[in-house]
């Protein structure tokens, strides 16, 4: 290992692109404005870590993934983006004679391309690349949120285009009979090849192309590790760098916003902000709701019903189309009908107790689930989890369904998701039970084509107690 560590943390640091709340022009409009929202996973930490087949990368990316102990920390092999082979092609490879230790067998484009995505915060489809079949699976595996992503791989420090994406360079050495012993042990097992197949792939591609292409990359590391997972030093010094980048990150996330509050404190709400109108009915309902003293049963009987027309005035606010029907006196109607499929997504765990509302108006509505948590600690939202329906950027409309909302980071982040995944922010409603006038400001800001249907409005900072009564724990 070289370089002092405080020199090289300072420097990569220094380097750290700082996430903004900053007003853009809308590309739908010339006159219309947002600010723009940088979500926790943007600009995702990408380190590389390269070095020769067998030297250890994929075990010192898992060791420094266990030793973060963190969800959002994920491996993507470069091996998954190996070129399709032609048939001839393929037959080489099945008698070892085909050099997949040479930089021409990997396609960098998609490689590059897809961690600009990641860099972006937009969900990448990663390849799925078979080596017993030689070839790439039709299917592919999405990445979408991580905060750190450790890209490993002979050649992680490559190509120019990669080294620009990343935020820590590392290259792993291990001595040439160690590493030759690994890849025997993991191809034989793994990928189902014969020694003699590894020897000779060894000897003809593997060693020639370390020196050639490999080697010349450790100019480049930041860090250079021998003895892989047993050099305590480095992998100290690689984890701690990940967790002060994730220290800034979140601080300049709640200073983003922070500063979204302070903006809007002074503004009126938004006219996409739609509130259910407060009839008598309503305010029964409500008083029930509210009072300490109703039973469990009462309290789920008229949640339901309340629901049932938030859901109701959030149909109202969907696209229709004209369409006729023949009645049952076969006598011809002139009515509407949804201009195309509506969808849901439930903001775990909250949003579950608009369910059966949603059933009681949309019985076979699609449905997708998010989980948004606050971290205890720093008060920010984290994506946990992520279900969507597969077409749902081809939906005519998506409601979002939460309980409450009250300074809004959940519901930012949960838009951010949706939008991320090709809904556009006209096709989104928001329903939720109650909302902070903050939290309707901070979403209104920043998605001002996004409609928010209100059941209440309340204090800008309210516990969660809808869900605990609902479900009762």
């Amino acid at each position: 290992m070289r370089g002092d560590t405080r020199d090289l943390v300072d420097t990569l640091t220094d380097g750290i692109k700082g996430l903004d709340v900053r007003v853009v022009e809308n590309p739908d409009s010339t006159i219309a404005k947002r600010a723009h929202y940088a979500p926790p996973w943007a600009d995702v930490s990408i380190i590389g870590i390269a070095g020769s087949s067998g030297s250890g990368k994929s075990t010192l990316s898992q060791a420094i993934v266990k030793k973060l102990n963190l969800p959002w920390v994920v491996i993507l092999s470069i091996d998954s983006f190996y070129k399709s082979l032609d048939p001839e092609a393929s037959r080489r490879a099945f008698r070892n004679e085909y050099d997949f230790d040479s930089p021409e067998a990997l396609d960098f484009d998609v490689l590059v391309e897809r961690l600009q995505d990641l860099k972006a915060g937009k969900r990448a489809e990663i390849p799925v690349y078979s080596f017993e079949k030689h070839a790439r699976l039709d299917r592919t595996t999405a990445i979408y949120s991580p905060h750190v992503l450790i890209l490993e791989g002979i050649f992680a420090l490559y190509d120019p285009r990669v080294l620009e994406l990343l935020d820590m360079k590392i290259f792993c050495e291990a001595d040439a009979d160690t590493c030759l012993s690994r890849r025997i042990l993991r191809d034989v097992k793994d990928r189902g090849r014969d020694v003699d197949g590894i020897i000779k792939q060894w000897f003809n591609y593997v060693k020639p192309n370390f020196e050639k292409f490999v080697d010349p990359q450790r100019k480049v590391a930041d860090i250079i590790v021998p003895r892989g997972v047993e050099n305590h030093v480095a992998m100290t010094m690689v984890t701690q760098f990940i967790q002060q980048k994730l220290v800034e990150k979140s601080k300049r996330h709640r200073a983003a916003l922070t500063r979204l509050e302070s903006q809007a404190r002074h503004q009126p709400l938004s006219n996409k902000v739609v509130f259910l109108d407060q009839t008598p009915q309503l305010r029964g309902m409500n008083t029930l709701i509210h009072d300490i003293d109703t039973s469990k049963e009462d309290f789920i009987f008229y949640f339901n019903r309340f629901t049932t027309l938030l859901i109701e005035k959030a149909m109202d606010n969907i696209p229709f189309a004209s369409t006729t029907i023949t009645t049952p006196l076969n006598r011809e109607y002139a009515g509407l009908k949804p201009r195309g499929e509506v969808s849901a997504v439930v903001v775990l765990r909250g949003g579950a107790a608009l369910e059966a509302g949603l059933k009681r108006v949309l019985p076979d509505c699609k449905t997708g689930r998010v989980l948004i948590q606050s971290n205890m600690r720093t008060g920010e939202p984290e994506l946990h989890y992520l279900a969507l329906p597969k077409d749902i950027a081809e939906h005519e409309a998506v409601l979002l369904l939460d309980a409450q909302m009250s300074s809004g980071g959940s519901a930012l982040m949960a838009v951010q998701v949706l939008v991320d995944h090709g809904v556009k922010m006209d096709r989104i409603v928001l329903a939720t039970y109650s909302a902070g006038r903050l939290g309707l400001h901070r979403l209104t800001t920043v998605f001002p084509e996004v409609t928010v249907v209100v059941g209440n409005v309340i204090q800008d900072v309210e516990e969660r107690w809808v869900e605990k009564r609902y479900f009762r724990c």
